[in-house]
């Protein structure tokens, strides 16, 4: 399909330095897409989150869904029109929101038979409704609707899970509708196991996506797994094609999976951490709340550019924390949303530069 393709300009080791081209615009990899589940960047206004350096964002499927509904955002031209972002949006399946209501939900071979969590009304979400409804929001990226395998998981189990994803997969592609600049991607699952996994990205290598996620991770298994099973995953990829690992994470994982060739990540903690008083900094993490910062003049980082930063102090910003205050929410966000870019921008010039190395070391000493 013209239109929506990956851009390979520069490798240092396993790591990737490209562009993705949309019917949106471009997005210079590797990336990271701040979350707006409902249509909206909690604490932010759309343009600036532009202003942070962001190229994409994320939308939700179920959310969306539920509420106002897809035929809504249709009729009001779309998401991108919607909340007022020109930019790339890729959308979640809500495969990873039902399965996170597993006391409410049911699955078959059709779908998943879930309850809102809105008002209690019963709903079947499946692989067509799912695509339909990502279409209707105009995604520009469109993920094909899984299941999420949880961990731990036997073989037995992570297989059943996975080869239930694939026939998914297969009912996903054959609802997408094709589009100039639009693309859809398949997701990779199999757990902790290394032979599931080749066989499931070999069922999606089949149906010729025009991206590739690693599904299935940052679900409870331990840093180190997560790393291992990245870095097993993103080898299996297509090089001509973008590679996502979904719901990552936290810096120091970010920089290990770029390290083993993965282009894209999203993730809620900049946004949801921030709202709970917590910040990432050179420094290392900042729990505001603590009473060390109730005299402080210091910004929350030094090193950081970002206006929170250029204009605030801990201080202040642990007063509004304790009093509730909505700024305080806005403040801490912004910094962290300029932190994961910042971290993100130092990856993709060191690679660029050919010292990603020395650069991931240097930051892993500090960040979380």
């Amino acid at each position: 399909m013209s239109g929506f393709r990956y851009e390979l300009i520069k490798t240092d080791g396993k790591a990737r330095r490209g562009r993705i081209h949309t019917a949106h615009g471009v997005i210079d990899t590797p990336v990271f897409m701040p979350v707006g589940t409902a249509g909206t960047v909690k604490a932010m206004k759309p343009e600036d989150v532009a202003g942070l350096g962001a190229q994409i964002i994320l939308g939700n499927t179920y959310h969306l869904y539920l509420r106002p509904g897809h035929k809504l955002v249709e009729k009001l031209g779309g998401l991108h029109t919607f909340m007022n972002w020109p930019g790339p949006i890729l959308t979640d399946s809500g495969g990873y929101q039902v399965f996170s209501l597993a006391h409410m939900r049911k699955m078959s071979e059709e779908g998943v038979r879930f309850q809102s969590h809105i008002d209690g009304s019963q709903h079947l979400l499946t692989p067509e409704l799912s695509t339909e409804i990502q279409h209707s929001l105009d995604a520009t990226i469109t993920m094909a609707f899984d299941e999420c395998t949880p961990y731990p998981a036997t073989e037995e189990v992570a297989r059943t899970s996975m080869e239930l994803s694939m026939r998914w997969a297969k009912r996903s592609r054959d609802a997408f509708v094709r589009r100039d600049g639009y693309g859809q991607f398949g997701i990779m699952q199999g757990s902790v196991y290394p032979h599931l996994r080749k066989e499931s990205m070999e069922k999606l290598a089949a149906l010729d996506f025009e991206g590739y996620a690693i599904g299935g991770l940052a679900v409870g298994e331990p840093s180190e797994v997560l790393w291992e099973m990245t870095d097993v995953s993103a080898a299996l990829m297509p090089e001509n094609k973008p590679r996502y690992l979904m719901g990552v994470g936290y810096p120091s994982d970010l920089i290990h999976a770029v390290m083993s060739g993965v282009d894209m990540f999203d993730c809620v903690l900049p946004t949801r951490n921030a709202r709970k008083g917590q910040v990432f900094t050179s420094e290392g993490v900042i729990n505001i709340g603590n009473a060390i910062h109730t005299e402080s003049d210091l910004p929350l980082d030094p090193a950081c550019g970002c206006y929170t930063c250029a204009h605030y102090t801990r201080g202040y910003l642990r007063h509004l924390f304790k009093a509730g205050e909505a700024l305080h929410a806005m403040l801490m966000t912004e910094h962290n949303l300029y932190f994961y870019q910042h971290v993100m921008k130092t990856l993709r010039d060191a690679i660029e530069q050919g010292n990603l190395k020395e650069v991931a070391e240097k930051l892993l000493k500090t960040v979380r």
